[in-house]
C-alpha cells in the first residue's frame, strides 16, 4: 500500500496532480450549473418587475400593450 502512495518517490507530485485535476473537472462541471442558476434567477427577477411595472401603469390608465 505505501509503495502505491509514494510511487517511487513520486507519489506527491502524482497525487497532487491527480487532486488538481479532479478539483478541476468538479469546478467544470459546477460553474455552468452556477451560472445557469444566475441567468434563471435573473430572469425572474426581470420578469416580476416587468409584470409589477406594467400593473401599475395600466392602474394609473397607461396600458404598456396599447
Amino acid at each position: 500500500m505505501t509503495d502505491l502512495l509514494s510511487m517511487g518517490g513520486h507519489g506527491a507530485y502524482v497525487w497532487s496532480a491527480y487532486g488538481l485535476s479532479l478539483v478541476a473537472l468538479i469546478a467544470i462541471g459546477v460553474w455552468p450549473l452556477a451560472a445557469m442558476r444566475n441567468v434563471i434567477r435573473r430572469a425572474r427577477r426581470r420578469q416580476a418587475l416587468r409584470d409589477h411595472g406594467s400593473s401599475d401603469a395600466v392602474e394609473r390608465g397607461h396600458d404598456p400593450a396599447t
